[in-house]
C-alpha cells in the first residue's frame, strides 16, 4: 500500500476518534482525565510492559526450537518493529511479520523460510486463546447484552471467517500437497503478469515450501513450544485484560472483569479486520459505544479509551519507530518498499 494511502487511513482513524470526543465532549473528558489516579496508571503501563516481556519470550521459545542463535536482546526492539509496523498499516495486525521475519533472517543469518516459519508459528499461539475467548465472549455477550441481530451475525461471522482462514493456512504449512497446490495457484497468477516467467522462480518457491514447511513441523513437535508458548499466550491475553482493569481504577470505576474481557476480546475483533490501521478509530469508537452500553458513563468510557490507546498503541508505536534505526538502513528501506507495492 502506497505510502499516501496509510497517511489517509491514519488521518481518517485520527478524525474519527476526534468526532467521538466532540460527541462525547471535550470538557468532560478532559475532567475526567485530571481527576485520573497516575498510581493505576502505572500498573497499567507495567502491565503493558509485563505482556511486551512475555511475547518477546514467547518468540525466543519458538526461535530456539530451531537452534537459531540470535542474542535475547534483539527480539524485542524486532518485536517492537513489527508491532509498529502493524499499527501503521491496514493489515489485520499482519503486515509487520513479514518485516518481522526479515529482521531475524539478517540479524541471525537464518535462511527466511525458517524465520518466517518461527513467526507463524509464534501467531498462531496467540490465535489459540484469543479464538476461545471470542466465541466465549459472543456467547456471553449474546446471553447478556442486548445487541440486535445484524451485530451479532456479524460477530459470530467474523469469528468463523478467522478459524476457517486459520485452520486453512495451518493445514498448508503442514500438508506437503495443500502447500504444492496453493504455491502453484499463486505462480500461475504470477505468469499471467510476468511474461518472461522462467522455471527458475518455480524451483525456487518449492525449495522455499519445503524449507519452511521442515522447520515449521519441528517446531510444532517440540513440546517446549506448545505448552509454554500456549501458557505464555494465555498470560498475555490476561495481562492486556487487566491493564484496562487497571485504567478503569485510575479513574475511580471498579467495572466487571468480565465486562472489560468482553469489550477488549470485541474491539481486537475489529481491530483484525484490514480497513485501518491498527483497527483505528472502529476499536476506540467500539470500545465507547460498548462501555456505555454496559451502564458506565459516556465520558468515563472515553477517557479509559484514550488512555488505554496511548498505552497499547500509540507508546508502542512509538518504542517500535525508536527502535527501528537499530536495524540498519536496509531493514528501514525494506519496510518502505513493504508500503509502497
Amino acid at each position: 500500500m502506497k505510502k499516501r494511502n496509510i497517511l489517509f487511513l491514519l488521518l481518517f482513524g485520527i478524525l474519527t476518534i476526534g468526532l467521538m470526543v466532540w460527541i462525547v465532549g471535550p470538557e468532560e473528558i478532559i475532567n475526567a482525565l485530571k481527576n485520573a489516579d497516575p498510581f493505576y496508571i502505572v500498573l497499567a503501563l507495567i502491565s503493558q510492559f509485563a505482556t511486551l516481556v512475555l511475547l518477546t519470550m514467547r518468540w525466543g521459545i519458538v526461535i530456539r526450537s530451531l537452534d537459531i542463535l540470535i542474542p535475547k536482546r534483539q527480539l524485542f526492539p524486532m518485536l517492537m518493529v513489527g508491532m509498529m509496523i502493524n499499527n501503521i498499516t491496514p493489515s489485520g495486525r499482519g503486515g509487520g511479520e513479514p518485516v518481522r521475519a526479515y529482521m531475524l533472517g539478517r540479524s541471525s543469518e537464518c535462511s527466511i523460510e525458517f524465520s518466517l516459519a518461527t513467526v507463524i508459528v509464534d501467531r498462531a499461539l496467540d490465535t489459540f486463546p484469543m479464538l476461545f475467548l471470542a466465541i466465549v465472549t459472543i456467547i456471553s455477550m449474546v446471553l447478556f447484552f442486548e445487541l440486535n441481530m445484524g451485530v451479532i451475525i456479524a460477530l459470530v461471522s467474523t469469528v468463523i471467517i478467522i478459524s476457517i482462514v486459520f485452520l486453512v493456512f495451518m493445514y498448508m504449512c503442514i500438508n506437503e500437497t495443500a502447500g504444492e497446490k496453493i504455491v502453484s495457484w499463486i505462480l500461475k497468477i504470477i505468469r499471467k503478469f510476468y511474461t518472461n516467467y522462467e522455471g527458475v522462480l518455480e524451483e525456487k518457491a518449492h525449495v522455499a515450501l519445503t524449507n519452511f514447511q521442515y522447520s515449521f513441523k519441528l517446531m510444532i513437535k517440540d513440546k517446549k513450544v506448545a505448552i509454554y508458548g500456549i501458557l505464555i499466550s494465555c498470560l498475555s491475553w490476561a495481562l492486556e485484560i487487566i491493564r484496562v482493569y487497571f485504567v478503569f481504577c485510575a479513574f475511580g470505576v471498579h467495572a466487571s472483569i468480565i465486562v472489560i474481557a468482553e469489550v477488549f476480546i470485541i474491539s481486537c475483533l475489529l481491530g483484525m479486520i484490514p480497513l485501518l490501521p491498527g483497527g483505528l478509530g472502529a476499536v476506540d469508537g467500539s470500545m465507547v459505544l460498548l462501555y456505555s452500553a454496559a451502564g458506565i458513563t459516556s465520558s468515563i468510557s472515553a477517557a479509559v479509551t484514550v488512555v488505554e490507546r496511548l498505552i497499547s498503541f500509540w507508546m508502542v508505536t512509538a518504542l517500535g519507530a525508536i527502535c527501528l534505526p537499530l536495524f540498519g538502513k536496509q531493514v528501514m528501506n525494506h519496510i518502505i518498499e513493504k508500503t509502497e507495492y
